[in-house]
């Protein structure tokens, strides 16, 4: 009895042991025959960058903006297919949309010089000058020697000093206000318009007299605007006398028809 029950344990564990073997075979012929688990696999920026090489604005959109919308895009890829897609927009006069793809851009990567300056240009032609002249700063300050941002950034400072300097005068005409007598004077300072235009008219003759060839046709110049303002001052207020249009006739006479 003893010895059939040795017997029976022993031809048990056998089994379970071929069992066991069998399982661990089985298990080990079908992890050998089935397919390896698909790795992931980044997203082709190829066509977006021939697309962008081919200047296709249409093409550059459509796979470009694929290759941003794809999860599997690796960041540098993503980096050069919105610059790709802002470019396209920014031929395409789409200045809000390329906007929007340079400030993602600097989310992902804020270090990048050539984006700030691509963006100043964009506020700038949007008339933004404010958000221009940040991002060009911000392009001089990441790389001193980005040739195209201190160029911007340089042409924006004067502009913005040239219209701070044309608003403290705005307004104002070529004389003291304070002093006038005359009627037309007063009309002249009492009005906006008619002050930027007597400001625009001293300015012209004055640099016309300094930079004309010699001094006869100086003397000149300066009797016709002497002769203007004395007919200005006699005319005012007579009827039929516009003096709005008698000054801008006088600017264009100084200045011409296409201006300086």
């Amino acid at each position: 009895m003893v010895r059939n029950s040795a017997n029976l344990a022993v031809n048990l564990a056998l089994a379970v042991l071929c069992i066991c073997l069998s399982g661990a075979l089985t298990s080990g012929v079908a992890r050998a025959t089935s397919s390896e688990p698909a790795k992931d696999v980044q997203a082709d920026a190829g066509p977006c960058i021939a697309a962008a090489a081919a200047a296709d604005e249409d093409k550059t959109i459509d796979v470009c903006g694929a290759l941003i919308d794809n999860e599997k895009a690796a960041k540098p890829d993503r980096i050069k297919a919105l610059v790709a897609r802002a470019s396209a927009y920014d031929r395409r006069q789409m200045i809000d949309r390329a906007i929007a793809d340079y400030d993602t851009v600097l989310k992902l990567e804020p270090s990048l010089a050539d984006a700030h300056n691509a963006r100043g240009e964009l506020w700038r032609r949007k008339g933004d000058r404010p958000k221009a002249i940040m991002d060009f700063g911000a392009a001089v300050k990441l790389n001193p020697d980005h040739v195209a941002a201190k160029a911007n950034y340089k042409s924006l400072s004067l502009e913005l000093e040239r219209i701070g300097a044309m608003m403290a005068v705005a307004g104002k005409p070529s004389f003291d206000c304070r002093k006038v007598r005359r009627a037309v004077e007063k009309a002249i300072c009492a009005n906006p318009a008619l002050a930027d235009l007597d400001r625009e008219i001293g300015a012209s003759s004055f640099r016309a007299v300094r930079e004309s060839k010699d001094p006869r046709q100086a003397r000149e110049l300066q009797r016709e605007q002497d002769q203007f303002i004395a007919r200005r001052n006699a005319e005012f207020g007579k009827p039929g006398y516009d003096l709005q249009k008698a000054m801008r006739e006088r600017l264009q006479r100084i200045n011409g028809v296409d201006g300086y």
